[in-house]
């Protein structure tokens, strides 16, 4: 069975458990969750019952251990994920407000998440897909060459790069997405953006002018356009349709899109139609969302096949 490996941050989430709990007042937290977008991705590919792989880092402390146990529990393949000693696990604090926004603080450019060094893949097998995130690529300056240099690597066995732009506001401080993300956009097959990640990436106009942009690249050949309550659009040279979502209970959003991801991929190595890739991934999506904390959703192929089948309940 091919794989499909990324790199990036690994961290737990400490939640406010209601809406509209700012992070400047003395309140309670729930966590610690795994999280990072990457963990999310990858652990989300495994439970899906596909080969999956992470590259990152840990302290050996237990919140390290947190995250560890439960990628290993779901089968992810963690030999490329550096325990490191004397330095804590990165953490994120994260609050919810009625009107749909979240607010986070990050503790992450100076833990493991992001220190770790570009490994030798060579004993890797045949991978299908190298993903990664925007939120990885401005964790730090140093782990941003490292993940290019293992961009690179894993574009030399074969794999195919798929990317999620996925960029987080309190990340990017004052650099432009045109600094860092060239690389992998120039060597991307599958690009899954939001909306306006989309329009900014390519600074366009609007989706059309912004996707004729992105299909002058000749090695680009699949845009999942992510538009939260409103579904996906999936566009390529040849085709492009809608879908919208399988409603559910949203008790939690994040790690939605990184759930979408990785069960998109997951269909298409499958070799199945892009319709059904579609499906797949927004079932995967509400599933995560219907759970409380970033990689708590029961998905497997049984759970996303059961919201599958009842299709007249997509919208």
């Amino acid at each position: 069975m091919r794989s499909i490996w990324t790199m990036g941050e690994m961290i737990v989430e400490i939640m406010r458990p209601r809406e509209d709990m700012p992070l400047d007042a003395a309140d309670v937290f729930l966590g610690p969750y795994p999280s990072g977008a990457p963990a999310i991705f990858a652990d989300t590919v495994a439970k899906m019952g596909k080969k999956s792989g992470i590259i990152g880092g840990v302290g050996k402390d237990d919140f390290g251990k947190c995250l560890l146990e439960r990628l290993q529990e779901h089968g992810v393949d963690c030999r490329f994920v550096n325990q490191m000693e004397g330095c804590s696990t990165g953490v994120a604090f994260v609050t919810y407000f009625s009107n749909g926004d979240r607010k986070f603080i990050f503790h992450i450019g100076n833990t493991p998440a992001a220190k770790v060094e570009s490994p030798d893949i060579s004993g890797i097998e045949a991978p299908s897909f190298f993903h990664l995130m925007g939120c990885s690529l401005t964790a730090k300056e140093s782990f941003y060459k490292e993940i290019i240099k293992t961009l690179y690597k894993f574009i030399d066995k074969g794999a195919k790069i798929s990317f999620d732009p996925n960029i987080r506001p309190e990340l990017i401080g004052k650099r432009s997405m045109s600094e860092f993300i060239g690389p992998v956009l120039e060597n991307c097959s599958v690009l899954m953006p939001g909306v306006g990640e989309l329009l900014n990436i390519t600074q366009a106009d609007s989706v059309e002018h912004g996707l004729e942009k992105l299909f002058q690249n000749p090695k680009l050949e699949i845009v999942a356009l992510k538009k939260g309550s409103q579904g996906c659009s999936i566009y390529t040279r040849e085709e492009q349709f809608n879908l919208g979502v399988y409603p559910v209970t949203v008790k939690d959003t994040t790690g939605a899109g990184d759930s979408f991801d990785a069960a998109f991929l997951c269909g298409l190595i499958d070799g199945l139609p892009l319709l059904e890739c579609a499906k797949i991934a927004s079932a995967a999506a509400a599933i995560n969302s219907a759970a409380f904390g970033p990689m708590e959703g029961l998905i497997s192929p049984e759970s996303v096949k059961e919201m599958i089948d009842m299709g007249n309940s997509i919208v």
